[in-house]
């Protein structure tokens, strides 16, 4: 999994497009191997990224829980425990 790629289900406030946009070209990239397409291919790319992106937007909206949404600022701060922990030098 792509790391650079993070949750976006059960936010308050909820997820917005720019977050999506931004996992979809995350995915694409990881999945393509480019992280900018030759001219060639950048009109197929700049595709998949919107398809990825509206599949991904229709999920989001469709899924359901019963769990209390997280908070964006203590989910960043738990990320970035793990990651000091992680990564200590």
């Amino acid at each position: 999994m792509c790391r650079n790629i993070k949750v976006l289900f059960n936010f308050d406030p909820p997820v917005t497009d720019d977050e999506i946009h931004a996992a979809s070209l995350q995915f694409v990239r990881k999945i393509s191997g480019f992280n900018k397409p030759s001219k060639a291919n950048e009109a197929l790319f700049l595709a998949a990224i919107d398809e990825v992106a509206g599949v991904s937007k229709r999920l989001l909206r469709s899924l359901a829980t019963e769990a209390p949404p997280k908070n964006r600022e203590e989910e960043a701060a738990k990320a970035k425990a793990r990651s000091a922990e992680r990564f200590r030098a």
